[in-house]
């Protein structure tokens, strides 16, 4: 249904926006700072799941609305970075209670907070301005209209940038995890290393907000 040169292309087009980090891959990072491997994992799954949520919603005519509407735009921008600037603080505020135990211990970890995680990467996901305007504004123009049956051409395609944005974002996290570990040798360069994941959410979360379509 979609052509191989249409999906090279937009896997492509894909690469070059996913490899310049954004709201997704800071907040990946910050998260692994924060609280280790495990919820740097979650959160990469939790983000692509969101970021598919808009493919679905640019498939289907929803994402049309978010960016022709500059109300609707800024209501979903700025819920997302209000969202990333509560985690910071929280992140920031519990910063003391890491320790360097939990990390040696973190391998047996319960699944508790799995899902939590999840849906925290989601949320981040669904109301990141750049995946809007990408996949609102680009997806759209690599679909085959010749070819019929639109939203499934663009569920399709948008499982390559999903694809690709797992494999970095989860990259980046356990990257941020590892160095994490090695901070974990004394409980306040771990108390330090939380503050400054709290730091990046917050920081990324004002980025958000300020940033975005001229109009």
């Amino acid at each position: 249904m979609v052509s191989t040169d249409r999906f090279l292309a937009f896997a492509a087009m894909s690469l070059l926006v996913i490899v310049i980090p954004g709201p997704s891959v800071l907040f990946v990072i910050g998260r692994a700072l924060a609280h280790g491997r495990r919820t740097a994992v979650a959160t990469a799954l939790g983000n692509v799941v969101g970021s598919y949520l808009l493919v679905v919603a640019v498939a289907f005519g929803i994402g049309s609305l978010v960016e022709r509407s500059v109300t609707v735009y800024l209501a979903v921008k700025l819920a997302g970075a209000a969202y990333l600037v509560f985690l910071g603080v929280q992140a920031f505020r519990h910063r003391k209670e890491m320790k360097a135990s939990s990390i040696r211990a973190d391998s047996a970890a319960p699944a508790r907070g799995d899902l939590r995680t999840l849906l925290d990467g989601a949320l981040v996901g669904v109301t990141n301005p750049k995946g809007i305007v990408f996949f609102a504004a680009v997806l759209p123009q690599f679909v085959d209209h010749s070819a019929g049956r639109l939203p499934l051409q663009m569920l399709l395609l948008g499982l390559i940038p999903i694809s690709i944005g797992l494999v970095t974002d989860t990259l980046w996290g356990l990257t941020a995890s590892a160095a994490r570990a090695w901070f974990a040798r004394s409980d306040r360069r771990l108390s330090l290393i939380g503050g400054a994941g709290g730091f990046t959410m917050i920081g990324l979360g004002l980025t958000v907000a300020v940033t975005g379509r001229a109009d």
